[in-house]
């Protein structure tokens, strides 16, 4: 029997090196048997990607086992409310989110948006059903979700079907948020009913417009627009 003189660990009399010191072996009453059996493998396995379908059962379970075991727990032992209502939601809205990528990946990138609409409303309309005042599910909820969802759509055309860069897509996006900001205030004003006009979304209009206004003169000045890539390595 063979002990690496480095670290101590014992030795296969297959073994021409230690396998955790890589220190030669060297025992004269002992040859190195170079025709015997490693009693390890040499070659290095490799591992199969992870389906897609795969990834989608497991989330599945995962999900499902959650709403159930939630649903479970709010009917029997926990019975103040209807609190398992918000996790369930949750779980649907989660799947919404991810399955349809993972299952279908030739989906359009429009209708996935637009369940992701439909599965956020969903969520709001369980939280509505616990707490139906003033109507504002459809007065705030519904439009604010539109809102958010045509920005989205229209972010996701303008980056599929032109050639943006980081600058043009920040530019996007900052013009996008000043008018998410403006929307954002005014739904909230109609919903209580206030005067329509615009206050700290202006704040938010301003500095967007400030930003555009310089990202705009960068795109448009070739030496400043590369000296800016070259600077930020973009």
């Amino acid at each position: 029997m063979s002990y690496c003189v480095h670290c101590g660990v014992e030795l296969d009399r297959t073994e021409v090196s230690c396998p955790l010191c890589n220190t030669p072996v060297n025992n004269p009453n002992q040859p190195i048997d170079i025709n015997g059996k490693l009693p390890y493998p040499t070659l290095k396995g490799q591992v199969d990607p992870v389906k897609r379908g795969d990834s989608a059962i497991l989330l599945t379970v995962v999900l499902l086992s959650t709403a159930v075991a939630c649903g479970a727990l709010n009917l029997l032992v926990f019975k103040q409310g209807l609190w398992s209502l918000y996790i369930i939601g949750l779980c649907a809205l989660l799947w919404v989110f991810f399955i349809p990528v993972l299952i279908y990946s030739r989906l359009s990138i429009y209708l996935t948006i637009l369940f992701d609409w439909a599965a956020v409303a969903l969520y709001c309309w369980i939280i509505y059903y616990q707490f139906p005042v003033n109507h504002w599910f459809l007065r705030l909820a519904v439009p604010i979700i539109s809102l958010l969802t045509a920005f989205v759509l229209i972010f996701t055309f303008a980056i599929r079907y032109f050639k943006t860069s980081i600058l043009s897509t920040a530019f996007l996006v900052f013009a996008e948020i000043a008018g998410l900001g403006v929307g954002l205030e005014i739904f909230i004003r109609m919903f209580l009913n206030q005067k329509i006009h615009i206050t700290w979304s202006a704040v938010v209009l301003v500095c967007c417009i400030i930003i555009d206004g310089m990202l705009f003169t960068i795109l448009k000045r070739t030496r400043l627009r590369e000296e800016v890539r070259r600077r930020m390595h973009i």
